[in-house]
């Protein structure tokens, strides 16, 4: 079949779009695509029209309404539609305060080393953060992250590579840590200042998240520096803890999206249980302090959450919302978070240690958890709907830390 492209391009204004479908309506002519972006008010509109009358007529139609609107018009004659999308589909999040040209070249020469094509791209935030959402065609995403990985860490980009199409609409899990990752704080850390140990804690909580010390074992030697505090300590910690910016966005527009949230700590369930209940979080696992007679004891009761209970914890709750691991989405900064976000469908590694963002899917490196969404697919704009929307319902819903600027 015969077909046009027609390209519209120069100074956005009203009913562009309106104009030129208005005279291929008139020349009886089929739509089998139509784009529009625009970019610091400069407009690109392509569409592909198959006429059923005379094409020569429908170009000089086309020409005379470009040339009334100020634009340039090519049209490129031609046959058959758009070559069909190849399997392999992806989609690649790259995330930059600023967004470097030199970072994304190297990805996108990446991308077509290893034989995919780059269908779209699109804008997904400006402030604070630049991120670029990459729709992908003919690609191998373990392969793809590999080589990306290298490329984030050597250019200083946050990147994620995810399965397109429908694999990345739906519902989902998002199971995160707590510590240095939901909260800025140890708590463990804020309990051992009320007990004078906050340094000697500190030290061990360091050689711990580095992976030099086995978790277990310096947990134990953490807790028993707690020994002797009243229980009442719990109550102070909880009005003490900061939480990540952007967090409360991050678990309100997630759920409603419709994903079920937990949060899987090394801290304890004393303190995380009603942080997680006040953010409206689903699902809570983490080690309980032993206490006696109101008293700590120095003592945990029960498994301890390492690493691996991590894991089997993201794997119950899936089983649990009846969804597949390819579903869920973990965060974390430490290497007790490790096996966890090597389970998940997206493992993500938040202002983390080395080891943790070499072994992770995706890695963010600015302070925003809610930058996580970008990570996920959402645009700003999706953000900010969300958030109007749930404001109109509590009007004292926190904005999203990452979209709280003077620029957005």
């Amino acid at each position: 079949m015969d077909t046009l492209l027609v390209t519209l391009t120069g100074q956005d204004r009203p009913a562009v779009s309106a104009r030129l479908l208005g005279v291929a309506a008139e020349a009886g002519a089929d739509v089998l695509d139509l784009e529009q972006a625009v970019v610091r008010g400069r407009l690109l509109l392509t569409a592909l029209l198959q006429p059923h009358e005379d094409t020569a007529e429908l170009t000089s139609a086309i020409q005379r309404v470009g040339q009334s609107l100020g634009l340039t018009v090519t049209v490129e004659h031609g046959r058959g539609d758009n070559p069909a999308r190849r399997t392999g589909r992806a989609s690649v999040a790259v995330l930059g305060a600023p967004l470097r040209a030199t970072g994304l070249a190297a990805i996108t020469e990446t991308i077509g080393r290893q034989g995919a094509n780059i269908d779209r791209i699109r804008r997904l935030s400006r402030d604070p953060v630049t991120t670029l959402e990459l729709d992908l065609s003919g690609a191998d995403v373990p392969a793809l992250r590999r080589e990306l990985a290298l490329l984030a860490t050597e250019h200083g980009v946050d990147l994620a590579v995810s399965p397109g199409g429908l694999a990345r609409r739906g519902r989902r899990l998002l199971v995160m840590d707590v510590d240095s990752t939901l909260i800025r704080d140890e708590v463990i850390e804020l309990l051992a200042a009320h007990a004078g140990r906050e340094a000697e804690v500190a030290a061990v909580t360091e050689r711990a998240m580095r992976g030099d010390l086995d978790f277990e074992q310096s947990l134990h030697e953490r807790v028993r520096c707690l020994a002797g505090l009243d229980a009442g300590v719990f109550d102070e910690v909880r009005r003490a803890i900061r939480l990540t910016p952007g967090a409360r966005t991050l678990v309100r527009t997630v759920r409603r999206l419709g994903f079920s949230v937990a949060v899987v700590s090394g801290g304890f369930i004393e303190v995380v249980q009603p942080l997680a209940a006040e953010l409206g979080i689903d699902r809570a696992h983490a080690n309980k302090l032993q206490i006696r007679d109101g008293k700590l004891t120095g003592r945990v009761e029960g498994p301890v959450v390492d690493r691996a209970e991590k894991a089997r914890a993201l794997r119950r709750f899936a089983a649990a919302e009846g969804l597949p691991l390819s579903r869920t989405v973990a965060i974390g900064d430490g290497a007790n978070d490790l096996d966890m976000l090597a389970t998940a469908g997206l493992g993500i590694a938040f202002n983390a240690k080395p080891v943790v963002r070499e072994q992770a899917d995706a890695s963010v490196n600015v302070p925003y958890l809610d930058t996580v969404l970008f990570m996920l697919g959402l645009s700003r704009d999706d953000i900010e709907e969300a958030d109007r929307l749930t404001s109109a319902d509590d009007p004292a819903a926190e904005r999203g830390a990452c979209l709280n600027s003077p620029h957005v």
